[in-house]
């Protein structure tokens, strides 16, 4: 079928997920027992002449773009539509999503991180009819991909979460035991400890404070977190400069000299780099960095002696981590809608998502409550950890609502900044929690 189908043809299509997901589509993964519901799509039918550009972040584990890439392809085939996929760099999606949102021009489909799509709000189209039917498929959506999907305090879908990486704890348990720790301290005075005996063995720990979008954001986060902290209350005040952040920036004066020197300018490859060289022996990541270690014969003696464990809950009551959520959003300058959203539904259904889930290793945890049930997470007992990701009730810019506003403050990286000027000494805690009421201040009055 070509992209000069009549509409007649489109019609007769329907071009439901359903339809799309059962007609020739990849088998499901050997071993997964994912079940989806007999629900009526809604009918989308592709506009005549249809073809889609759409960006998204960069892989971290080479076979998500393999799979993603062939899934895309797979729609093509099914509705010949067209589907131009282009990988961008996880510091420069931001960036490309402002410059598209603005111009009212450029990619159909942006899969941006997080809050992005509350960012721009009135420039994107609604998605609650494709994310209706995707969640009574599929035994409902995921607590964060519900927080990042929904417009604040509606039942209105503005963005579509793909998933979401959690950053967990990554240690080499051999040189923890050598510390004298069987696994890592959950409170604040232990892993202060462990922190310092890592250090003068000669392998530190090193966690991100430069510009990292998952890294160094999820970093500030669990600081905070973890000491009871947050950008917002419950009623969306902002009570960033509190007892409880000065608090938090005061143990990191104590924790930071901890860490390898450099920090504070990491990427969010930099951990990798130090982690996979032997340089230190504690950080947080993605299932990306095992999974390059695994399949690297040079390697695979540090994956079999590296270790999951979720972040140290300090004074919080769970572990204070939040998923780097994938977000999808379609934009109001499309010339295709029906297609952009026909394309969303089909790359979510279980014949192309559990294929794409289980190549990632788990990197981008489910947001749809049935894909537990996928063969990837019996598949290594050190991936298992991933699966509930997207349960945790944390997010960018908790205690919430997400808005705008909090989407911009996560963007200009106001938290690591405040973080990042009390660790290099440029300010007491106190100035700089001050410094980020006031530039969170900035966006909230907008």
């Amino acid at each position: 079928m070509r992209n000069d189908i009549t509409r007649r043809d489109a019609l007769a299509l329907g071009l439901s997920a359903a339809a799309l997901a059962t007609t020739g589509a990849a088998a499901q993964t050997p071993g997964s027992q994912i079940k989806a519901a007999d629900v009526a799509a809604p009918n989308l039918p592709i506009e005549k002449g249809a073809s889609l550009r759409m960006l998204r972040p960069v892989r971290f584990v080479q076979p998500d773009e393999d799979v993603f890439r062939a899934n895309a392809k797979r729609f093509t085939d099914k509705t010949g539509v067209e589907v131009k996929v282009d990988f961008v760099g996880w510091e420069d999606i931001n960036q490309q999503t402002a410059v598209t949102a603005n111009s009212g021009a450029g990619p159909d489909l942006i899969i941006g991180f997080g809050d992005a799509p509350h960012i721009y709000l009135d420039k994107l189209i609604e998605l609650t009819d494709v994310a209706d039917y995707l969640g009574k498929r599929y035994g409902g959506w995921l607590p964060l991909a519900e927080n990042y999907g929904k417009r604040a305090k509606t039942n209105s879908w503005v963005g579509l979460p793909f998933g979401a990486t959690g950053g967990p704890l990554v240690y080499r348990k051999s040189i923890i035991q050598a510390a004298g720790f069987d696994k890592v301290p959950e409170d604040h005075a232990g892993y202060l400890d462990l922190c310092r005996k890592l250090k003068a063995a000669g392998k530190p720990a090193g966690f991100a404070l430069g510009n990292a979008v998952g890294d160094g954001n999820g970093f500030a986060n669990w600081l905070l977190w973890s000491h009871n902290a947050s950008l917002l209350d419950d009623e969306g005040n902002i009570c960033i400069n509190s007892k409880e952040t000065i608090a938090a920036l005061k143990y990191l004066k104590d924790l930071y000299p901890t860490f390898i020197p450099g920090t504070p300018s990491w990427n969010d490859v930099s951990n990798n780099r130090a982690y996979s060289s032997q340089e230190i022996s504690l950080t947080a990541n993605g299932v990306s960095l095992y999974f390059s270690l695994k399949n690297d014969p040079a390697t695979k003696a540090i994956a079999d002696d590296t270790e999951h464990q979720l972040l140290p809950k300090g004074l919080a009551k769970t572990s204070p981590m939040a998923g780097l959520t994938m977000n999808a959003m379609v934009f109001k300058h499309s010339q295709y809608p029906n297609a952009a959203k026909a394309f969303l539904m089909f790359m979510l259904e279980r014949e192309q998502y559990d294929p794409w889930l289980t190549a990632n290793s788990g990197y981008w945890a489910q947001p749809l409550a049935a894909y537990a049930d996928s063969a990837v997470w019996q598949s290594d007992p050190k991936v298992a950890l991933f699966k509930d990701t997207m349960v945790s009730p944390y997010f960018n810019g908790y205690k919430g609502p997400i808005s705008t506003a909090t989407g911009a403050v996560n963007a200009d990286y106001v938290l690591v900044q405040m973080c990042a000027a009390v660790a290099t000494d440029a300010s007491t805690p106190e100035q700089a929690a001050a410094e980020a009421e006031r530039r969170a201040k900035r966006y909230f009055r907008r």
